[in-house]
C-alpha cells in the first residue's frame, strides 16, 4: 500500500551511520541545507543534506510551489479574468434577451 511519507534526506542517513541509536532528536535546518542532531549524552551534531551540489533533487509539490509562484498566480488571475468576463458576457446577454427566448433557451439547454 502507498503512504505518503516526507522524503528521506542524506543527512538523516549520514547521521545514522554516524552514531546510530545514540541519537535523541533530529530536525532540518533549512537555512544551511543540514540536518541537525541532538545525542544522548547532549551533544549536537550535523550533516550535509546532500551528497554533491550539482545533484538534482526530484521536484516535490512544495517545491515547485516555491519556484514558479508568479508564474502560477498569474495563471490564476488569468483564469479568474476570463471567467469573470465570461460571467459577465451571458449575465448582459440573458438580461438582453425577451423572456420567451430566455424560456426557450433554458429548456432546450440540456438537449446539448
Amino acid at each position: 500500500m502507498l503512504t505518503l511519507q516526507p522524503r528521506q534526506r542524506v543527512g538523516h542517513d549520514i547521521l545514522l551511520a554516524r552514531h546510530g541509536n545514540n541519537i535523541s532528536t533530529m530536525r532540518y535546518d533549512r537555512a544551511n541545507n543540514r540536518i541537525v542532531a541532538m545525542l544522548d549524552d547532549g551533544s549536537w551534531d550535523s550533516a550535509p543534506n546532500m551528497i554533491t551540489p550539482d545533484l538534482e533533487m526530484p521536484e516535490t509539490l512544495g517545491s515547485v510551489f516555491r519556484k514558479d509562484w508568479r508564474f502560477l498566480s498569474l495563471a490564476c488571475v488569468a483564469m479568474v479574468t476570463v471567467a469573470a468576463v465570461a460571467m459577465g458576457i451571458s449575465v448582459e446577454l440573458a438580461n438582453n434577451m425577451s423572456t420567451t427566448e430566455l424560456q426557450a433557451l433554458l429548456v432546450n439547454y440540456p438537449a446539448y
